[in-house]
């Protein structure tokens, strides 16, 4: 099981480029970064964690970072968790991603979501009751620009016509069911629990991205159920559990529910904090 390490990336934390530095020298499998644009001060959407914290106003772009952090690094995979797709024009963040894919030589993982801050995504114009559909519109988009020959895309939110296009990202095409094949990077979808959710992994994804492991003895069998209904094959599910505290008997059972890697959260801090955190987290990574 692959351990990884995500944290709220700030202009004021460590930077990409010494942490990316220490994961890759400690063994460590990736680095998983949030996204926020801005937090409207008129808000009325709750956070789902309880208070705010004051970091989500301040997070750096995912995608610059991780750029950076591809610079200096050979190994580590490089990942979202979670980028806001609706909030993007989708021609560009293809774009962006793809080079990004291309430039690390294929590490890129991108986990996306659909968001739980309404003014956040009213302000990029996006119709909240509709922000899943719209999510699915963008990816199609995405995904006829990352195919390997000219293919056009129309959705109810957006398309694009055949196009010559490249970079191409480097991760191989896969099958899904009667809609041919999945282009682009490791695609993963975060969100709660439900079929709703796993119809759309098992639809246009590789696979699930929740948040802590909280009732995945009962969760994994039912999407594992909806991947397999939708033709899809069992070996190329991928689960990634993320924000995680971790100790030995919360690993070892995630091991035994067949999850693929693990997520583990550091504080949002300068160096030195990130470095000690890191050092007591070492038990836990093989090289």
């Amino acid at each position: 099981m692959r351990i990884s390490a995500t944290l709220y990336m700030t202009d004021e934390t460590i930077t990409p480029v010494r942490l990316a530095q220490e994961l890759e020298r400690r063994g460590f499998a990736g680095l998983y970064l949030p996204e926020h644009t801005h937090i409207p001060v008129p808000r009325e959407t709750p956070y789902p964690g309880g208070e705010l914290p004051p970091e989500c106003a301040r997070m750096l772009s995912p995608f610059i970072a991780l750029a950076q952090a591809a610079a200096v690094t050979e190994r580590i995979a490089l990942g979202t968790n979670i980028a806001l797709i609706a909030q993007h024009d989708p021609i560009d963040l293809a774009k962006q991603i793809a080079t990004l894919d291309h430039l690390s030589g294929g590490r890129v993982t991108l986990g996306i979501g659909y968001g739980w801050n309404r003014e956040e995504a009213e302000d990029h114009g996006v119709p909240w009751p509709r922000r899943r559909a719209v999510v699915r519109d963008r990816m199609a988009v995405m995904r006829a620009l990352w195919a390997d020959q000219p293919k056009a895309y129309e959705g109810e939110f957006g398309g694009v016509r055949a196009s010559e296009v490249h970079p191409k990202p480097g991760r191989a095409p896969r099958k899904r069911l009667a809609k041919g094949p999945l282009f682009g990077p490791r695609t993963l979808i975060g969100g709660a629990a439900g079929p709703g959710l796993f119809t759309h992994v098992a639809e246009y994804a590789d696979g699930w991205m929740p948040v802590g492991g909280s009732g995945l003895s009962e969760a994994l069998p039912a999407l594992r159920a909806a991947w397999a209904d939708a033709g899809r094959g069992a070996d190329e599910l991928y689960v990634a559990v993320t924000a995680v505290a971790p100790d030995p008997g919360k690993l070892a059972h995630y091991g035994e529910l067949g999850v693929d890697e693990v997520i583990v959260q550091l504080p949002p801090a300068g160096e030195a904090e990130v470095c000690a955190a890191l050092d007591g987290l070492g038990q836990y990574v093989t090289s």
